[in-house]
């Protein structure tokens, strides 16, 4: 069985509206959201193997404030800039290229391209809010295999649930 928590980066800040999108740090809504939103992972007994993130300021914000709440380490998680306003199709090809080793994964970045994958691997969501989390079992041994056929949805959270 493989996991998969997709995270969508939590609110950023528009202070500085000159600042390049990728530099964007996360504002005072992500700073308070994504402890909450990472203590709620630690309620559920999530316990994760890797996290992937994009390289994005605020998505490796993000990544170490839940990583944080996880008590994950933070020099183990991995950044990369392919999660960097990817489409389905990259980041469904950068989650069958994981370790098998691994077997739940959280990966932080953006949309559209989460919804998208969401609505590729089957599920009909009208959108992942900032810091909402949309979590699938896959019912293979090796990512390599993961698709809509073998997805079944574990959790869907984000800060304005209650």
């Amino acid at each position: 069985m493989k996991n998969l928590i997709v995270i969508r980066h939590a609110k950023s800040s528009w202070d500085d509206p000159f600042l390049d999108d990728h530099q964007r740090p996360l504002g005072d809504r992500g700073l308070r959201d994504s402890p909450r939103m990472g203590q709620r992972l630690k309620r559920k007994g999530v316990i994760p193997d890797l996290l992937v993130s994009s390289d994005a300021e605020r998505a490796k914000s993000t990544a170490l404030i839940i990583a944080e709440q996880l008590h994950f380490p933070k020099d183990r998680i991995m950044f990369t800039g392919t999660l960097y306003h990817a489409s389905s199709s990259v980041i469904l090809g950068l989650i069958r290229s994981l370790d098998d080793l691994y077997n739940t994964v959280m990966i932080f970045g953006h949309n559209p391209g989460f919804n998208d994958l969401i609505w590729e691997l089957g599920f009909e969501i009208e959108n992942l809010p900032t810091c909402g989390q949309f979590a699938v079992k896959f019912e293979v041994n090796s990512w390599k295999h993961v698709g809509k056929e073998n997805a079944k949805k574990w959790f869907f959270d984000y800060p304005k649930n209650k």
